[in-house]
């Protein structure tokens, strides 16, 4: 890989740290760089380049962040996709002067350009001068008792939820606190409310653990717990997504919440809150958590920073009933958390000193732009956005085969989903797609998004 020093008035002309990054992934795409190398230590490209070494460790955080690279610890960074791949998609595009592997319209990637890297490597370069002996070793199964602290305390501020660190089981991701719930508490056979449409890719793990999956319709007051009641009274679980409904965006009424709430102490089965995107809301008061409203103690509330921080981090949470506390720490002594000690702390750090809140002030005012430029150019080229009050996503209405006509958009380097595939035996007249504004940083780039869309389908 070149290590010479850039003309910083010619093509790579930015910020240095963009400069390298930019660097290795023209090395990745050119096959200098193929998976799996291990790149330089920070320290030693430093001296090669001449520059500092915090400067190399904030090019190396960006690319982790878009998946370029991975960190593996003490064993280094290395490259995370491979040259060909890189080189034969069609979805390499540049937003906001940087290069990124990103489609138009992808979901769940947050507004990686307002991930403040440099603070991010900041925090974690203080953790790793600071690292004591002991934090070398594999830690408690459950997650980092500073990070579960921090957590607890984020959750009794923003939403209402009284809860302490003990209650909290740190997971490698969404997938795997499914799977730990699932196992503490379930048993081949039973059945589990869903929400129809509802999250697919969560679809496998619930049943690869023989869980039968009751499809429940969403209208405007969200799940409909009454259909729910009529047609699946035994069942054991109900899964859903109360603050914002994914992917319609509604919110669960408060009638619906405490109907919820009273089937699950009748019935002493459990609802599994997952709070998916509820950090971005852009009008109007959000409702409370059901998990705040939790006097009977039967919800078990799921979050993960890969919508408010990076999807790299593979970070999720539990927060669970102090009286099933036992159970699930045996499962975790079990399958103990494989999240990095050293990402666990700078984590909790980055909430405990305050940066976490800031960080979700700003990608809420900036999401409310890029909605709105999203909305705007999607009416221009004569498209019907359904209204949401929040989330990272939106719906629009299509007629026609929406599955044929998202393969048409993913087909000419767009990044949609149909609405369609969200369901489980989709009923007629629901065609929509899907798509995420998040990387959209300007009015600019959303028209042009826009109309890729429609000389794509229409």
């Amino acid at each position: 890989m070149m290590t010479k020093k850039a003309d910083h008035n010619g093509p790579l002309a930015g910020p240095r740290y963009r400069q390298i990054a930019r660097q290795i992934i023209q090395s990745i795409i050119n096959g200098e760089l193929p998976a799996g190398s291990r790149l330089p230590s920070s320290r030693v490209w430093a001296l090669a380049l001449g520059v500092s070494r915090t400067t190399v460790e904030h090019a190396y955080g960006e690319l982790v962040a878009q998946g370029w690279l991975v960190r593996r610890g003490q064993a280094g960074t290395f490259v995370g996709i491979a040259p060909a791949a890189a080189s034969s998609t069609a979805d390499i595009q540049h937003y906001g002067g940087e290069r990124s592997h990103l489609r138009p319209f992808q979901l769940g990637v947050p507004a990686l350009d307002l991930f403040p890297r440099g603070l991010w490597s900041r925090i974690m370069g203080q953790r790793l001068r600071t690292q004591t002996r002991e934090e070398l070793t594999t830690g408690d199964p459950g997650g980092e008792y500073a990070l579960r602290e921090s957590i607890a305390a984020y959750l009794r501020l923003s939403r209402s939820i009284d809860c302490l660190p003990e209650q909290i089981f740190i997971t490698a991701g969404y997938a795997m606190a499914m799977q730990m719930l699932l196992q503490v508490l379930g048993q081949p056979g039973e059945g589990m409310w869903v929400e129809n449409p509802g999250y697919p890719l969560i679809c496998p793990v619930i049943a690869h653990q023989q869980i039968v999956m009751h499809p429940v319709p969403v209208d405007g007051e969200g799940m409909d717990i009454g259909y729910a009641e009529r047609h699946y009274p035994t069942a054991r679980f109900a899964l859903l997504t109360p603050a914002h409904q994914s992917p319609l965006g509604v919110a669960l009424s408060l009638p619906r919440r405490r109907q919820l709430l009273a089937w699950a102490a009748r019935q002493q089965a459990w609802i599994i809150e997952d709070d998916y995107d509820s950090e971005f809301r852009y009008q109007g008061k959000p409702l409370p958590p059901l998990k705040s409203l939790d006097a009977p103690q039967r919800v078990i509330y799921a979050g993960s920073f890969s919508k408010s921080l990076y999807p790299a981090l593979r970070a999720a949470w539990l927060v669970v009933p102090v009286s099933e506390v036992a159970r699930f720490r045996q499962q975790a002594a079990l399958w103990p958390c494989p999240v990095p000690r050293l990402w666990q702390l700078t984590i909790g750090d980055f909430i405990a000193q305050g940066h976490f809140w800031r960080h979700l002030k700003k990608m809420r005012a900036a999401y409310a732009s890029r909605r709105q430029w999203l909305e705007t150019a999607l009416r221009e080229q004569g498209f019907e956005v359904v209204a949401q009050a929040g989330g990272i996503q939106l719906v629009i209405e299509i007629a026609g085969d929406d599955r044929a006509l998202a393969q048409r958009a993913n087909d000419a380097g767009l990044a949609v989903q149909a609405l369609s595939h969200w369901f489980r035996d989709a009923p007629p007249g629901k065609g929509g797609l899907i798509m995420s504004f998040t990387n959209l940083a300007s009015l600019g780039e959303a028209q042009q998004a826009a109309r890729q869309l429609r000389r794509a389908i229409i």
